[in-house]
This record gives C-alpha cells, structure tokens and sequence, in this order.
C-alpha cells in the first residue's frame, strides 16, 4: 500500500472519527486534509472530492436516523430542495473562483465556525411552529444560505443547518441532526455532480477517503457515546484544531498570492 492511499485513508479516518466524536462542523477538516496530507495540488480538485465524501457520510448517517423516526420528511424535503438549488449556483460561482482565494475564504470561515464552536452553547426549547408563509420563508432563507455556503466550499454546513432547522421550525434536536443529513447529502451531491461535469473529482482519492471516514466514524461514535458528558470539552479543542488549521490555510494562500 502506497504512502499516498496511507495518508488518504488516513484523512477519511480522521474526518470520521471527528464526525462520531463531536457532531456537527467535523466535515469542514476534509479540504485541508486533502490538500496538505494527501496532497490534491489543485484547489478546486479538493472540493469536489470533499463534496463526494460529504454526500455519501451524510445519506449513510440520514438511513440511520431515518430509521429511528428522527425526522420530519417536509421539512427536510423543503430545506434540501431550496439549499440544493442554491448549492448548484454557488457551486457554479466556487469553480470560477482563483483557486488561492477560494482557500483563503475558506480559512476566513473556518475561523468563524471556531469561533462560533467556542461560543457557549445556550439550550433553548424547541417550540414547534405553526406551518405558515413566515415559516415557509424562514426555512427558504435558512436554506438558501447553508446551501450557498456548502456549495462554494465543498463543506457539509451541519453546524448551520441544525441551528437553521430549530430556528425555523422549532423542531427538536434529535429531528433537527436527522433531517439536516438529507441537505447535507444532497447539497454534497449537486456540488459533486456540478464539479464532476468540470472533471475536477479524484474518484479514487475521493473512495479512499470515504472508506477511511466509514471505519474512523465507526471509533469517533464508540469514543463519543464514552465521553458524552465530557462534550463540551472535546468541542472546544476540536474548535481550537479548526483556528490553527485555519490559520495556516491563510499564510499558504496568503503567501501564493
């Protein structure tokens, strides 16, 4: 085995057991992972892999859920419909982007997802909203948004949706992670296929990746059900990985420049 699949396996190991470990944000290490340990060269080449990845951990969680009754099918149907829509145009706009810039605005979110990681977490009630134009609207926006931001960069934007989903439905948590995996997977997917007509995937790279993310995720969920009451914590030094990495992102990009 080549020291290339070593480090790609490796990579889809580490996003996944993140994943398992701590929810939610674990997805936007894949870019990174790619280009400075696997060693994608081209920019726009990480994205669409990472899109693929993306796509396929988030309908393997969204069986699972789904399974269980842990989500609210219109709701889901609604957001991934218009968040798709707008992953398809952002997708579009990431790959006219110079390759370098598009990084460092990736660094640039990257910081704000850490800084909103670090931030304490309020629990709020979820009060289930009545289905109105407010509502609707609500939802339309929330998803356009995290749809926008997932297509542009490749991520999954679970730490947006889940939010977005309880802010405009009220639904709660348990059905908000369950239906954010139908956006996630298909947001993924239309920015997969969009960067897939540009031939700007490794499918081999991309299989790689996600063999080594199924069998990490599998350790990140064990070690995450061990250190449940210990989750904030293990948040905040994920959040802090997320700066350095971040930080690094920028003085490369920032220095191809």
């Amino acid at each position: 085995m080549s020291a290339t699949v070593l480090a790609t396996l490796g990579s889809g190991g580490i996003v996944g057991f993140t994943l398992g470990l701590v929810g939610g944000g674990g997805s936007i290490l894949a870019v990174p992972l790619l280009l400075y340990v696997v060693g994608v060269a081209n920019p726009h080449v990480a994205i669409g892999t990472s899109a693929v990845a993306v796509s396929v951990n988030a309908f393997a969680n969204f069986v699972v859920h789904a399974r269980a009754g842990h989500v609210w099918w219109r709701c889901a149907a609604v957001f991934a419909l218009f968040g798709t829509i707008a992953a398809l145009v952002a997708s579009t706009l990431g790959k006219a982007v110079d390759g370098q810039l598009l990084l460092f605005a990736f660094g640039l979110l990257m910081i704000i997802v850490g800084g909103l990681m670090l931030k304490p977490r309020k629990t709020a009630e979820a009060v289930v909203r009545p289905v109105d134009l407010r509502m609707c609207l609500t939802t339309a926006l929330v998803a356009a948004a995290t749809g926008a931001a997932s297509g542009f960069f490749g991520i999954g934007g679970g730490f947006l949706i889940v939010p977005g989903l309880i802010l405009a439905t009220g639904m709660p948590m348990i059905q908000a992670v369950g239906s954010s995996l139908l956006a996630i997977g298909t947001f993924g997917l239309a920015t997969a296929l969009n960067y897939a007509a540009s031939g700007l995937i490794d499918w081999v790279v991309a299989a790689e990746f996600v063999a080594g993310g199924i069998l990490g995720g599998i350790g990140g969920t064990v070690m995450g059900a061990r250190l449940a009451r210990r989750k904030a914590v293990l948040n905040r030094i994920f959040a802090v990985l997320i700066l350095a990495v971040a930080l690094y992102m920028l003085a490369r990009s920032a220095l191809a420049f």
